[in-house]
């Protein structure tokens, strides 16, 4: 199957970042097909709704997300959370790769997509701190969220890039469950749009 891992941070030292690394490490290992991409080595532009004359969708960068995601057979979403929502770089990648406008040509992207979560927060207590977005794909895009999710702070990192033991064994069940969400949605045979 296809997987596209999204890594949303912007923080050279994202641990959302690493966990979206070691989950491509895992899809691969497994066999499946993996687009890893990470808005720290391919920025997106900023969001301006604008059509020719050098905007936003006219950005390379716009073009590579969008068939990755559009493409998938799951998506994995890795972000960090400030200020009890997710990073503004996941909300500017749906922005972008959500756009549906007919007459424009635009059909976005995330529409039916399985979605798992893999969360990067400073409290514990914030661990559903992505719910309010994950609503969001649910509702506009009809995506299926996995109710699977990582939700993991700085005290479940042994080392840099190096996962405790609770979150590696919980980052290796969430993969797995997403893709046996992804596995079992991938043969529907419809396409969402805006109205219901």
């Amino acid at each position: 199957m296809k997987f596209t891992v999204l890594s949303t941070s912007l923080d050279p030292e994202s641990r959302s970042a690493w966990m979206a690394s070691l989950a491509a490490a895992q899809l691969g290992a497994l066999g499946h097909e993996v687009t890893h991409l990470d808005l720290r080595a391919d920025p997106l532009p900023p969001f301006d709704n604008v059509q020719g004359a050098g905007g936003c969708y006219d950005h390379p960068a716009a073009a590579r997300y969008h068939a990755a995601i559009a493409g998938a057979d799951g998506i994995f979403l890795a972000a960090p959370v400030y200020n009890w929502g997710l990073g503004s770089g996941a909300k500017a990648l749906v922005e972008l790769t959500g756009s549906s406008d007919e007459g424009r040509g635009l059909h976005g992207a995330w529409f039916d997509r399985p979605v798992t979560f893999l969360i990067s927060g400073g409290l514990d207590h914030g661990y559903l701190s992505h719910g309010a977005f994950a609503l969001g794909l649910m509702y506009d895009f009809r995506c299926v969220v996995n109710p699977h999710f990582v939700y993991a702070t700085s005290a479940h990192w042994d080392a840099p890039e190096v996962p405790g033991e609770w979150l590696a064994v919980r980052l290796a069940r969430t993969v797995e469950r997403g893709v046996d969400l992804a596995a079992r949605l991938r043969d529907r045979d419809y396409r969402s749009v805006w109205e219901l």
